[in-house]
């Protein structure tokens, strides 16, 4: 029974799973992107060489511990791919990257420096309260020294994970605040509790640990660079299956 179950498994049975799990289309725009880049690449005479699938695959081998040989082959098998296929995804992936970084690598400063603000961050705490008597309350309480902020998280926090970390959020950047806390905040000092402040998720109590000045570091570089070549790879995307349904009407109409 149990070599009935892990029999080959055929490409009607894998295209029928992901139709069952509203997962097609995704699949089928992931195939369409990688058709996109590689027409893009091509147009723009870039390669991945030997040298660079090889150091990649070498990479991936450190990170999972796959010291030996025999090793590697085992992972591929137990991922049910062959060699061929790992090192045809890597081509892939050094390929997008090399786009994205042709198309859009001279303009990742110039965004940096329109949007500098908001890429400032912020090092920030927060709790949220059901009702506006209880968080002040809980502001009052803080001021005297009754109590701490990062204890009062983690009594009254609605959030759970929140009241786990004492009301750790994170590290925040300016734009992925609302626009009304986001004033609020940056307008703070640090360490000094923020008055509460009313959204549709409750009373808010805020507390900045650090701010954090804007500058383009390598990781902000490629946030910015990622988020560039997705919005383009998108529209791509769109302006092929559009002219796909236009030229599929015309042919019917004749």
């Amino acid at each position: 029974m149990a070599n009935d179950l892990t029999a080959s498994i055929e490409l009607i049975e894998i295209v029928d799973h992901l139709k069952k799990n509203i997962q097609l289309k995704e699949a089928c725009n992931k195939i369409l992107y990688q058709r996109i880049v590689n027409r893009a690449a091509r147009e723009r005479n870039l390669v991945v060489t030997p040298e660079e699938i090889q150091a990649e695959a070498n990479r991936q081998r450190r990170e999972k511990r796959l010291e030996k040989a025999a090793d590697t082959f085992a992972w591929l098998t137990e991922e049910k791919i062959t060699p061929e296929d790992w090192e045809a995804g890597i081509r892939d992936r050094i390929l997008t990257k090399k786009l994205a970084e042709s198309l859009f690598s001279k303009e990742v400063e110039k965004l940096f420096a329109q949007n500098r603000l908001n890429f400032e961050q912020v090092l920030l705490y927060q709790l949220v309260v059901p009702y506006e008597r209880l968080a002040w309350e809980i502001f009052y309480q803080i001021e005297e020294e009754e109590m701490s902020f990062y204890q009062a998280a983690h009594l009254y926090d609605i959030d759970e994970r929140r009241r786990h970390q004492c009301g750790y959020e994170g590290k925040l950047y300016r734009w992925s605040l609302k626009p009304d806390l986001a004033a609020v905040i940056f307008n703070a000092r640090a360490r000094e509790v923020i008055n509460p402040i009313k959204t549709e998720q409750g009373y808010h109590l805020l507390l900045v640990e650090e701010f954090i000045p804007a500058e383009l570091t390598p990781e902000i570089y490629q946030e910015i660079i990622d988020k560039m070549f997705a919005e383009w790879l998108a529209s791509e995307l769109n302006y092929l299956l559009h002219n796909s349904s236009e030229q599929q009407y015309a042919t019917q109409a004749q």
